[in-house]
């Protein structure tokens, strides 16, 4: 039930889906912000949350090029601490972003049940890119119908890849390790996803 909840996972979770949580909600904000209502609003509509297939960073913040990212985008890197991957996790979740195809494989490894809320992050940008959103559920500033209308857009982005497999060019780099280059290129990549993803939420 609402709010509609997206996890993303990569790795560690100090990288890759940190920055894919916190960007979610950044464009949520700017999207109620153009619509005169209180951006403030957006926690009651989305739940972004992550997680990563590995435990080694549990209780860390965020890799500091990463906050670094969403700090000069004008995102939020207060409050966050990496944790491990659990099934409740994913259980709870309407949608699942995944960083790579490793890691989609591991979530449906972990819950088959899964399969169809769970897609790479360049995957879902792609078909969401290529959706025709005019018969999913109106468009309202509510949980309730924020929810109605994510879940619906879920299952016609799983029914639009007909079981096709992503494509290597969909996976995130992993930018660990690699300077702020790195990072600002992999934070416009999810920015690509995120952004058309918040703007099919709320028009």
């Amino acid at each position: 039930m609402p709010p509609f909840t997206v996890l993303h996972v990569c790795m560690g979770n100090i990288c890759r889906s940190p920055m894919a949580e916190r960007l979610l909600v950044l464009a949520l904000r700017e999207r109620l912000t153009r619509r005169d209502i209180d951006p403030n609003r957006a926690d009651e509509l989305l739940h972004s949350h992550s997680a990563g297939t590995g435990g080694w960073h549990a209780g860390e913040e965020m890799n500091p090029p990463a906050a670094r990212q969403l700090v000069n985008r004008g995102g939020d890197v207060s409050d966050f601490a990496a944790r491990k991957l659990r099934s409740e996790h994913i259980d709870a979740a309407d949608l699942i972003l995944t960083a790579t195809a490793d890691q989609q494989e591991y979530v449906v490894a972990l819950r088959p049940d899964a399969a169809s809320r769970t897609f790479v992050l360049g995957e879902f940008g792609r078909l969401l890119a290529a959706l025709d959103v005019v018969g999913l559920p109106a468009a309202e500033p509510t949980p309730d119908a924020v929810h109605a209308r994510g879940v619906a857009l879920v299952e016609a982005a799983d029914s639009a890849r007909q079981g096709s497999t992503p494509l290597p060019t969909d996976d995130l780099d992993d930018p660990w390790g690699r300077g702020d280059q790195c990072f600002t290129r992999v934070a416009d990549e999810i920015e690509e996803t995120v952004h058309p993803l918040a703007a099919t939420l709320l028009p």
